[in-house]
Order: C-alpha cells, then sequence, then structure tokens
C-alpha cells in the first residue's frame, strides 16, 4: 500500500523549500556585501591568469608560465593518483587483514586484530606526519641508497622505480591493456545461443598484460651517478608518506568489513561445500568472498570516499595535491580566497558524487535480491 504524503505534509515542504532558498540568497547577499566593503570582486577570471610558481612533482607538463586553471589540472591529477593508489592498496591489505581475523591461528588472529585496535585508535593525520618525519626521513642519503629487490632504490630523496621506455609510435598498446584492465571487473558471463559461456577472470590481465610487454623498448632502471640517482622514475617522500598513511589508517576499517562480511555469510554455505570436499582456500574464495563482496560495497564506498576527502592531509607534508596548491599557494597569489574554495569544494564533490554513482551502480548489479 502507497502511503500519500497528507495535505499538511505537502505546505511543510513547500515551507522548508522556500525558506532553504532564503537562506541561499541571504547568503549570497551577505558575501556580496561583505566583498563590496573590503572594495573585492567576485569572478573566477584569475583563471586565465598566468601562476608563476613551481610544482614540484606533477604528472604532465608545468612551467611557472601556465595559467591558474592549469595549475588546478596539475593539482587534481596528483589529488587523483594518490587517492587511486590508496584505494587499490587498502583494498588488497584489507582484504587481507581481514582474512587474517578470522584465522583459527591465535597469532595471526591477533596480530591482526593489534594493528586493527592501534591504527583505528590514533589520528590519521598523526600516521601521516610520522610516516614522513619519523621513517622516510631517517632513510640513508643517495649514496647509500636501499636497494630493493627488481631494481628498486629508497633513500631520504624518494622512491625510485624502474622506468619503462615505449617503442616509438607505440601508444595505442598502453591503452589498450587500460580498457582491457577496466573492463575486467565487468566482464564476467557471456550468453551465446542461450546459454551462459563462462569468461576465465585471467583472460583480459592476461591479455592486458601481453599489451603491455609488446609495447616497452627497454626498462630503464635507477643508478647513483655523481651525487644523485638518474634514470627511473623517482617518488617524491611526500607522496610516499601520504599513500602510506592513507593505506594503512583505511585498510584498518576496511578489514574489519571484510570480516563481518564474511561473517554474515550463512554457516551453511560453508558446511555445503565442505560436504562437496573443497579445501578451506576454495571454500574462502570461491563460496563465501563472491557473497561477501555484495554485502560490502556499500560500506567500502563509505570508506573510499572517505579516503579521497583524506587526501588533503597531504598539505601537511608538502604534498602538491588540489588542496596545497590550489586552497593553498593560488589563494595567496591570486587574493582570491572565496572563489578558490567554491572551486575546491566544487572538484570534490564532483570526484565523489561520480565515484558514488558508479559505486552504487556496481552495488545495484551485484546486490543480493530477495525471492517473494
Amino acid at each position: 500500500m502507497v502511503r500519500r504524503p497528507s495535505p499538511a505534509a505537502k505546505v511543510g515542504q513547500w515551507v522548508f523549500l522556500f525558506a532553504a532558498i532564503a537562506a541561499g540568497g541571504l547568503l549570497i547577499n551577505t558575501l556580496g556585501a561583505n566583498l563590496a566593503r573590503r572594495n573585492m570582486t567576485f569572478g573566477f577570471g584569475f583563471l586565465l591568469h598566468q601562476a608563476n610558481f613551481d610544482i614540484p612533482f606533477h604528472l604532465i607538463d608545468w612551467t611557472i608560465y601556465d595559467i591558474y586553471a592549469k595549475a588546478l589540472l596539475v593539482s587534481l591529477l596528483n589529488t587523483l593518483l594518490v587517492s587511486a593508489m590508496g584505494i587499490v592498496s587498502a583494498t588488497l591489505f584489507g582484504l587481507l587483514v581481514g582474512i587474517m581475523r578470522l584465522s583459527v591461528n591465535w597469532l595471526v588472529r591477533n596480530i591482526a586484530l593489534c594493528f586493527i585496535e592501534f591504527v583505528r585508535n590514533t589520528p590519521q593525520l598523526l600516521q601521516i606526519v610520522f610516516w614522513y618525519f619519523a621513517v622516510l626521513q631517517a632513510l640513508p642519503p643517495p649514496r647509500q641508497s636501499l636497494q630493493i629487490p627488481g631494481g628498486f632504490l629508497l633513500n631520504v630523496r624518494g622512491f625510485f622505480v624502474p622506468d619503462l621506455i615505449m617503442r616509438e609510435g607505440g601508444t595505442l598498446l598502453p591503452w589498450l591493456a587500460f580498457l582491457a584492465l577496466v573492463a575486467t571487473p565487468f566482464v564476467w558471463r557471456l550468453r551465446l545461443k542461450g546459454r551462459r559461456i563462462g569468461v576465465s577472470a585471467l583472460a583480459l590481465p592476461v591479455a592486458a598484460l601481453i599489451l603491455l610487454i609488446a609495447s616497452i623498448d627497454r626498462v630503464e632502471f635507477p643508478a647513483l651517478k655523481g651525487f644523485n640517482i638518474q634514470g627511473g622514475v623517482p617518488v617524491p617522500p611526500e607522496l610516499v608518506a601520504l599513500w602510506a598513511g592513507l593505506t594503512i589508517y583505511a585498510t584498518a576499517f576496511i578489514a574489519e568489513i571484510v570480516r563481518s562480511s564474511i561473517e554474515a555469510v550463512s554457516k551453511g554455505q560453508h558446511e555445503a561445500a565442505r560436504s562437496l570436499g573443497l579445501r578451506p582456500a576454495y571454500v574462502l574464495f570461491l563460496i563465501v568472498l563472491p557473497q561477501a563482496l555484495r554485502i560490502m560495497v556499500p560500506q567500502l564506498t563509505s570508506q573510499y570516499l572517505n579516503l579521497i576527502k583524506s587526501s588533503t592531509l597531504g598539505a601537511v607534508v608538502a604534498y602538491p595535491d588540489i588542496f596545497q596548491i590550489f586552497a593553498g599557494t593560488v589563494m595567496n597569489h591570486s587574493g582570491k580566497e572565496v572563489e578558490t574554495i567554491i572551486v575546491v569544494m566544487a572538484v570534490f564533490l564532483t570526484i565523489n558524487l561520480l565515484f558514488s554513482a558508479f559505486m552504487n551502480w556496481y552495488n545495484w548489479r551485484v546486490a543480493l535480491v530477495e525471492k517473494r
């Protein structure tokens, strides 16, 4: 039975709507009066002005002669980079720690529990500062760099990884590999002549790996030459500290989400799988986890959104994200405090709404549907 709102409820809705509009108009009017009192104008034309400052870490070309709008793009890409890295790594570690919480081994189970309780009950900002000052700034200088198997170097100036030099004219293959990876979660089954044909989950990742290898000309490893590291791709310590802080903090919460979702799966599923002779690992990854995933998606969405917003904490270690560059340097240079804050808020609102819409769509596709 559909319950219709009463006339009084309809009147109340309209009154609330007009009150909200009036409050918004009053806020805008007050803002305009305050700006006029300070002889300031409101507008976003400053985005076309020359920046005249450098951004130490950037994924695209940047010079001091570029405009503020490009500074917004550069800092936005830095924010998206650390957010994507944090989401991927926190999900993988959260899955691992969540499974450890359910281990029959007393030591493994309690190590995971101590990790979760310690991380959840200490400030995230403090953890980021710890990683930057207590860990990364205590690393040796370039001449005594820590050599990690695989050609990686770690020192006080950052983390240096091997650089993949692509073949001439081979830019299409990496994009195809990226598209194959993006399509992997969505390609589960194909229908052919009314029958479902299972598609191996490894087909697209293997194809992406083959395409990536085919596009590589050579690998350039970082090496000490003179007083500095040459070759490879330098990852600044600010990015490493922020990535570590975001990942470890989110891992603790995601681990509890994984644990509770696994425990929410009916015990009958475990017993039925074991009665068929499946080993515990197969029961977990083939029977339990696919069902637990449908339960944990809404909670994971909230954690991912929190991680994206928490990337603004990188300002404390001078990571050039959108908050540190645009709401800091650009604001001070342009004198447009209100406009820069509005732009930053609009950017984060857009990112989170788009990501939330995607996760809600994915949740709708995999959600459990009860039969009536």
